[in-house]
């Protein structure tokens, strides 16, 4: 089945699909990811972000592929492992502005459902469960507070840039929230049967339990066996 799980930046939804991908022995699908690789290209090539010819452009020859090892997974762009180069604010902050474009999510989505064609997906981002995926047997909707998400940013960046603050990290998860759920074009929100998770007090495992008996409920649902 495609397991799809949606929410804000730093709700944890890469650990929790990673664990929960795992667990199942399916593919994790990170599509934040790709939407960094992307920008990290956009910023390569110094293109405006705002010019949506140029970016369809860009798209229509770039290759985004993802590696199939849950634990470990691997971003290349055009054949070039972006890993770690694609893990920065800046990046971030460029990927939520491109998405918001059309045509960019029109190619990103075409490119996600390839990849989840054959299912045993487990797909995190924000419109997982809302358009690319509306038809996935699991629907998670993922947040916390801002500021539990700013720490767990913060954590995240502050290793790669040394000057970051916690609070200039806070700022910027307020912007993103902003920016995603205000966007015209596959804005984020809770699709209307998406299970709601809370994880600001919650440790990782056990939202990674949570995701799994809704998988193991709608298997069985569906006279499916899932251990």
């Amino acid at each position: 089945m495609i397991v799809a799980i949606d929410g804000p930046a730093g709700a944890g939804k890469s650990t929790v699909a990673k664990a929960v991908a795992k667990r199942l022995g399916y593919r994790y699908m990170d599509t934040g990811a790709m939407y960094r690789a992307l920008a990290w290209k956009v910023m390569r090539h110094g293109a405006d972000p705002g010019d949506e010819a140029a970016l369809g452009s860009i798209l229509r020859n770039t290759a985004v592929d993802l590696g199939a090892d849950a634990g470990a997974p691997s971003v290349m762009l055009d054949g070039v492992d972006v890993s770690g180069a694609i893990r920065t604010a800046e990046v971030g902050q460029m990927a939520s502005k491109v998405s918001g474009l059309g045509v960019v999510r029109k190619r990103m989505a075409e490119l996600q459902r390839a990849m989840g064609r054959g299912g045993a997906v487990v797909a995190e981002g924000r419109d997982m469960g809302t358009v690319v995926f509306p038809e996935a047997e699991v629907k998670v909707y993922l947040d916390a507070s801002p500021e539990t998400r700013a720490r767990r940013r913060f954590r995240e960046l502050a290793a790669k840039e040394p000057g970051l603050t916690l609070e200039e990290t806070l700022a910027d998860v307020v912007r993103r929230d902003r920016r995603d759920k205000g966007r015209a074009v596959a804005p984020l929100r809770r699709a209307d049967d998406a299970v709601f998770i809370d994880s600001t007090s919650l440790p990782v495992e056990a939202v990674v339990e949570r995701v799994l008996q809704e998988v193991k409920k709608k298997s069985n649902e569906n006279g499916r066996i899932v251990s």
